[in-house]
């Protein structure tokens, strides 16, 4: 007869994610730009703290997937990305309240301009289409690249602007987060449309979100996205369309901390009660590393070179390659800034998800 197992019980990692810090973050976003809509894949917890600390038409929330809904209260407030929908799954979003929509393809467009045409009573308070632009990347065949082409929408965004059933119309499209390089957005868009297409829309969304501090990220730039971003709303104040831009990463990751403790030491290798796999999954797909609360510049005295390895026998399972500390023992806690974005888990080796705790 099987003995039954009992578990063995170890500490655990956990979150700290303080609500300030999102509030503070949300308005250092707000002020370059018309609507803020935070992306709530990033962290569902924070698009509770911005729904509940932020009142009004300033703050939407940008959402992917139904599955998604059960993480905001109101969802006027929802601007829903379609992707892959059918009638009864937009007739299900009206009857909660959602009237905001941006669709990037043009199968998708046409069921919801086929199912306005058959419901006449049905009003959306936001239609926006994602536009496909050049992607300065290399092509790696890594991603696939959303939106539809700049003739395309010339011509449905003037079709429907014909449609009253349809508030503000406008464009959408997708700048990756940590680009730390901006372009001449306005310039683009000028070279792509005509003045009576400008005059047609009343909105662009900037999404993709803005960058996160990271140790593999060079902050210094951030400054100068600002002033590419304020620029861009100059040009779109000039043609009366408002600017929204899509923060996720941004308002998330500062208000976030992973509370590990160190429960090995090998040489130079730290291992944490943790995993990527559980909490920084970041750290794999992106690839962004965590700081370290703590951590030193090489050549500080006293300092240690150390690698920090998650608790799970992957080769890839490793929050820092390579960090400068002056001092850890086993037992102690080690601390991750900057961790509130992406922090979704697997199942990998049947790990547990991290808890997240709310702070002031």
């Amino acid at each position: 007869m099987k003995q039954e197992m009992k578990p063995f019980k170890k500490n655990t990692a956990y979150f700290e994610i303080s609500k300030s810090k999102v509030l503070s973050q949300f308005a250092v976003v707000k002020d370059h730009c018309d609507i803020v809509s935070y992306s709530s894949k990033t962290n569902p917890k924070v698009a509770g703290i911005l729904e509940s600390g932020i009142v009004g038409e300033k703050c939407l929330f940008s959402v992917h997937l139904v599955n998604e809904l059960e993480n905001i209260t109101d969802c006027s407030r929802v601007l829903f990305l379609a992707q892959a929908w059918s009638n009864s799954e937009i007739e299900y979003l009206l009857s909660l309240g959602v009237t905001k929509f941006a669709v990037d393809n043009l199968n998708d467009l046409e069921i919801l301009e086929e199912y306005l045409q058959s419901n006449l009573e049905i009003k959306l308070d936001m239609l926006l289409l994602r536009l496909k632009l050049r992607e300065r990347s290399i092509r790696t065949e890594k991603y696939f690249v959303f939106g539809m082409d700049s003739s395309l929408i010339n011509q449905k965004v003037k079709k429907l602007r014909e449609l009253k059933q349809i508030g503000q119309l406008g464009i959408h499209f997708h700048r990756k987060t940590q680009n730390m390089s901006e372009w001449n957005y306005g310039f683009e868009l000028s070279e792509m449309f005509d003045d009576d297409f400008f005059e047609c829309i009343d909105i662009v969304n900037m999404g993709g979100g803005l960058p996160a501090k990271y140790a593999n990220t060079n902050m210094k730039l951030i400054g100068g996205i600002f002033e590419k971003i304020d620029s861009f709303r100059d040009w779109c104040d000039g043609r009366k369309i408002k600017l929204i831009i899509e923060p996720g990463r941004f308002i998330a990751a500062p208000a976030g901390r992973l509370i590990t403790k160190v429960i090995a030491i090998d040489g130079n290798t730290i291992m944490v009660n943790a995993s990527v796999y559980n909490s920084d999954m970041d750290a794999i797909i992106v690839p962004v590393k965590l700081l370290v609360e703590g951590e030193v510049s090489k050549g500080c005295e006293g300092a240690k070179q150390y690698v920090v390895k998650g608790v799970t026998p992957c080769s890839l399972d490793l929050f820092r390659y390579r960090v400068y500390l002056k001092s850890v023992s086993v037992g102690d806690e080690l601390v991750f800034l900057n961790a509130g974005a992406y922090n979704f888990s697997s199942n990998f080796c049947n790990l547990g998800e991290a808890e997240e705790r709310i702070v002031e």
